[in-house]
């Protein structure tokens, strides 16, 4: 556990994406729009092991002329003892040098019925990735939750 600030950070999961070639929109109105389909989720910790289920999961990117990736995720999971869990959020990264390591941030919020996964509804994660350099077209994330 780390404190910052007074914020404590309390690791949640490893999560690993392996991501579908990305699809480019160039010279919107809102910059250039990258939409990234996620082929599959995995979440592995102590509190926490699932995968993505369905096929409506991805990031909906956009790069401002600058080169900051504005992040804007949503996936499905279905936990290893059958709950469904939407996460949801928002990232930055540095778009131009994505490719070269350059990290993605995120933070996460959560939706589920499910009462033994109901503490995820209130609470918020913060993550960390970078593409995983030894399995191209795959990210790996630290996830953690705020207290």
């Amino acid at each position: 556990m780390t404190k910052d600030l007074g914020v404590e950070v309390v690791p949640l999961a490893t999560m690993h994406l392996s991501m579908a070639p990305p699809v480019r929109l160039d010279n919107t109105p809102s910059g250039t729009r990258i939409v990234v389909e996620f082929i599959e989720a995995r979440w592995s910790g102590e509190r926490i092991t699932a995968r993505s289920v369905g096929r409506t999961h991805g990031d909906w990117l956009t790069v401002g002329p600058e080169g900051t990736g504005s992040l804007d995720f949503r996936m499905l999971l279905e936990t290893d003892d059958g709950a469904i869990v939407y996460v949801y959020g928002l990232g930055r990264n540095d778009a131009d040098h994505f490719f070269d390591g350059a990290p993605n941030y995120f933070t996460m919020s959560f939706e589920t019925g499910h009462e033994d996964y109901a503490w995820l509804n209130r609470i918020q994660a913060v993550a960390k990735g970078r593409l995983d350099a030894a399995h191209p077209g795959e990210i790996r994330f630290e996830v953690y939750e705020l207290r």
